[in-house]
């Protein structure tokens, strides 16, 4: 798994949904306390990372939430999916910027707690907490051109 507050994305596969093809990506990260892990569908079509499931798949590593998700049968899938597109967004790539933008916040509070709490080197905290600064900018700037932008 790569550092804590990234996030690793996993081809699950497709299903077939009212003639259609639907790719399943598994998206892990680790909140602090635990791994967890989101399924978003996309029609084979979409560049983006797709509709997003509000249901969540909890593990204590990442190859426990990938066996979980893994395990899932087709009609759970099926499921998912409809109440993933009855809940889902028109501005998905604005939707997909401002999540990774609050992951960044997420991760750069963390920082600066264990600075503070002298669990971090100083200078290493420092230089963690500017690099996080440039990538929320990035993200910042990247919102103009999703902003307003449906599919």
């Amino acid at each position: 798994m790569a550092s804590f507050g990234s996030v690793t994305q996993t081809p699950l596969g497709t299903i077939q949904i009212d003639d259609r093809e639907i790719r399943i990506t598994l998206h892990t990260a680790h909140d602090g306390v635990e791994y967890v892990g989101r399924l978003f569908f996309a029609e084979s079509d979409w560049t983006n990372s797709g509709i997003p499931d509000r249901g969540v798949i909890p593990g204590r590593t990442s190859d426990d939430v990938l066996a979980l998700a893994r395990d899932l049968r087709p009609d759970e899938l099926h499921q998912r999916y409809r109440r993933a597109n009855a809940e889902k967004r028109r501005y998905h790539g604005l939707r997909q910027v401002t999540l990774e933008l609050l992951a960044k916040v997420r991760y750069q509070n963390r920082v600066a707690v264990g600075m503070r709490k002298g669990l971090l080197d100083p200078a290493a905290g420092q230089h963690e907490l500017d690099l996080t600064e440039g990538q929320m900018v990035a993200l910042v700037r990247q919102m103009k051109s999703v902003a307003g932008v449906e599919g």
